[in-house]
């Protein structure tokens, strides 16, 4: 038996390893899988294991602690019901357990909620379920869930801060130590209000100690790392809603101390790296976790890159897979920059003829992820550039060979401006593009396509409009204005048809003349 001290309270005598062995959870929880990453293990030099809660019924962890709390209620407090507050997640555990137990519940969501959880939440619950949105954030929506709860004397179901959804949580790590008896090094757990990491770090303190337990946040979200740092609970003035499953205010009195006993340490990474994460994840299990899913993943690595490996697996909880659709395109843009495998610069080269193939020619073999100019100077040409690479180095050789060749070289890589807005906004109306035709091409998305029809456009005719994104589709699109004097249009459609591409014409497009025809 031991004493946790919370806030000002008297010591609340607790044995939560006991509490853990006992949790009911798998009455609608499985004991979820802890997978090799073999992909991953290769490209760090080190064993990494993925335990995928991803894979619960409500693709989340949070049923564990949600019924485990729930299925402890007395009869009285089931027929007053239960009010919740949840992003998302323990909501769709609150909702499955009051329809199995019988147990109306008042789940209270953000506004800022994915719909994909919302609608999620309404299915598993039925009829025993009201959702009520309320609030940009977890802790608006607790706010107004003490206010239901307050006026209709229900059970508050806390998401975190309660020791029957503690030790709910922490059956995943009594799995991971019974799955995997060999050399463990550290296991990797997302943190929000610290339900999770409180309930992993105390069951594996408790029976495996040499076992590093490492926490990780969002970088906009880190409630957490900065109480512990502070040794006292803090409350951001605001949260990151990118992974709004751990986006927290304030972490809860039981669990900072906890964490502030158990945890070995806590690690901040950028929504980069957690799209990063995202995808090395979809590579090997071929799922797609939610952005708070991929935090542990996204700390491991920067944990490997900053110690360097170990003896001993390094284990990630993928948390959860409430991803919503919309949410992929950006994913799959940052997880480039994230992994440093794209980069991105801002080039300027002389508006002269040969300057561009020089432009080129830098390149090298290097695949192009985008492409934007629009002439604006008659004596520059600005060009933004999306560059695929392996690593940093080749991202900074990359810069020294357009220097090489004299010119203007700013690197936009980790600039959130250009990555988030300059980036679509290059263009508009220009008065240097007289005699400009519009064109829309279509090449074979294969490396060094892009390239390859760089070279076959005719050396004098004036480029003045180029937009080109690699989506990852089969065909590339490009759309190309061209300088072309009314009286060399007869050779410029000659050209066309021997160029070999299917294009088209878009000179006319009213949008064109509104927006960009000068």
């Amino acid at each position: 038996m031991s004493a946790l001290a919370v806030a000002d309270d008297e010591p609340v005598a607790i044995d939560l390893l006991a509490q853990i062995h006992a949790a009911r959870v798998y009455e609608v929880a499985r004991e979820s899988a802890l997978e090799s990453a073999p992909l991953l293990s290769a490209r760090l030099g080190q064993r990494v294991l993925f335990k995928r809660e991803d894979q619960q019924p409500v693709f989340s962890f949070k049923l564990r602690g949600a019924y485990n709390c729930m299925v402890q209620l007395d009869a009285a407090q089931r027929a007053r019901g239960v009010v919740a507050a949840s992003a998302g997640n323990h909501a769709q555990g609150v909702a499955l357990a009051a329809a199995k137990l019988g147990i109306h519940a008042t789940i209270v969501m953000p506004v800022t909620a994915p719909q994909l959880k919302v609608d999620a939440v309404r299915r598993f619950g039925g009829a025993m379920v009201d959702v009520v949105l309320a609030g940009d954030s977890y802790s608006d929506a607790q706010a107004a869930a003490a206010q239901l709860q307050a006026g209709h004397g229900a059970v508050f179901v806390h998401p975190f801060d309660d020791l029957a959804v503690i030790a709910g949580q922490g059956t995943i790590a009594l799995e991971i130590l019974r799955q995997h008896p060999g050399p463990l090094q550290a296991v990797f757990v997302p943190v929000g209000g610290g339900g999770l990491l409180a309930g992993v770090a105390a069951c594996i303190k408790a029976l495996r100690p040499e076992v590093q337990v490492i926490g990780v946040q969002a970088a906009d979200s880190d409630a957490m790392a900065s109480s512990l740092e502070a040794d006292a609970r803090i409350v951001l003035d605001e949260v990151g809603l990118f992974a709004d499953g751990t986006a927290v205010k304030q972490v809860g009195a039981l669990t900072f101390e906890l964490c502030r006993r158990h945890v070995d340490a806590m690690l901040r990474v950028d929504t980069d790296a957690i799209c990063a994460a995202i995808r090395d994840i979809y590579q090997e299990t071929r799922s797609v976790p939610e952005p708070s899913g991929a935090l542990a993943l996204a700390g491991l690595k920067q944990y490997v890159a900053t110690h360097g490996t170990g003896a001993g697996a390094l284990v990630a909880i993928v948390s959860g897979a409430n991803m919503n659709f919309d949410r992929l395109r950006f994913v799959a843009e940052r997880a480039e920059v994230g992994e440093q495998r794209e980069a991105v610069f801002a080039v300027t080269i002389p508006e002269e003829r040969g300057s561009f193939r020089r432009f080129c020619a830098a390149l090298g073999k290097h695949g192009i992820t985008e492409f934007n100019y629009r002439i604006g100077d008659a004596r520059s040409a600005h060009i933004f550039v999306g560059i695929q690479i392996a690593d940093r180095a080749e991202r900074e050789a990359l810069a020294g060979a357009f220097r090489a060749q004299q010119f203007d070289v700013l690197d936009l890589t980790d600039d959130e401006l250009a990555k988030l807005h300059l980036r679509h906004m290059i263009g508009g109306r220009s008065p240097l593009a007289r005699h400009e035709v519009l064109y829309r091409f279509e090449f074979p998305e294969r490396p060094g396509a892009l390239v390859r029809f760089l070279d076959q456009l005719h050396p004098d005719w004036n480029i003045s409009l180029f937009h080109y994104r690699s989506h990852g589709a089969d065909y590339g699109r490009i759309l190309v204005g061209i300088q072309v004097p009314p009286h060399e249009r007869a050779l410029f459609q000659r050209f066309l048809e021997t160029l070999g591409y299917p294009h088209v014409d878009e000179s006319g497009h009213p949008a064109y003349r509104l927006l960009l025809q000068g």
